[in-house]
């Protein structure tokens, strides 16, 4: 059995007036919400069960076949602290865990959930393609994200240089019950302050530090996040010149 959890408890302020009235992860693209879409890529790949983290508009995310849990301090705290809502499916088993502004193909899903290290991060190798096309300076927004083999040994930092830079995190990875127990002994040495402000790279980082394995697993074609208006506009562009597809 392999669970997923959706990470939908903020308000995505950066859509502007697009989140107004609905969670981000109910914007639509093509006209389908990216919550149908993740939900259908995760059910693709055999994934028995999907739980989400709600927040803000709890309310419009109380969906037939979704597991809900609620972060009510979603407002000041970031997104381990929700995370950290669904903590009893984390330690049951491994568990796949998904941002709510993305998509993504069943394929990816399905590699991630073969993955054998404590924790596994989908990534884009070929990611300065769609980074040039969505901001126009690529390393305004991309982060640090440095292999060693498929070992990741460094992510989330701001980068000094594109040779910092060998593919960019996407929001999209699996823990087992350890690699959680290790999340929470390093989120129980920070104060309350750093602990709810405490991002998902950031926590990684110091996972990496701390030795904990974490290994890269590569996107397949057809991924995308949607962070801001602009990004939707850049996808429906590519959706209407052909060179993007959604999955099925």
């Amino acid at each position: 059995m392999m669970r997923a959890v959706i990470l939908a408890a903020g308000r995505g302020s950066r859509m502007g007036a697009l989140t107004e009235a609905k969670p981000k992860c109910l914007t639509e693209l093509a006209g389908r919400p990216l919550l149908a879409m993740q939900c259908a890529a995760l059910a693709a790949a055999g994934v028995s069960e999907v739980g989400i983290v709600t927040g803000y508009r709890a309310e419009l995310l109380a969906l037939p076949g979704l597991s809900r849990f609620h972060n009510p301090r979603w407002e000041t705290t970031n997104m381990v602290a929700s995370l950290a809502c669904a903590a009893a499916w984390l330690e049951a088993g491994p568990c796949l865990v998904s941002y709510a502004d993305i998509f993504y193909a069943a394929e990816t899903v399905r590699r991630l959930a073969v993955a054998t290290a404590p924790i596994a991060v989908a990534y884009d190798p070929d990611w300065r393609r769609l980074w040039e096309g969505r901001f126009e300076d690529p390393l305004s927004d991309a982060e640090t994200f440095r292999l060693q083999g498929d070992r990741i040994v460094d992510i989330g930092r701001r980068p000094r240089s594109i040779d910092d830079i060998e593919g960019q995190y996407m929001g999209l990875l699996r823990f087992t019950p350890a690699a959680w127990q290790a999340a929470q002994r390093h989120r129980a040495t920070l104060d309350a302050p750093a602990c709810d402000r405490l991002d998902m790279t950031s926590l990684l980082r110091a996972l990496i530090h701390a030795d904990t394995e974490i290994r890269a697993v590569p996107t397949v074609p057809g991924w995308g996040e949607i962070d801001s208006a602009s990004d939707l506009a850049f996808y429906e562009a590519q959706l209407a010149a052909g060179r993007l597809s959604l999955p099925a």
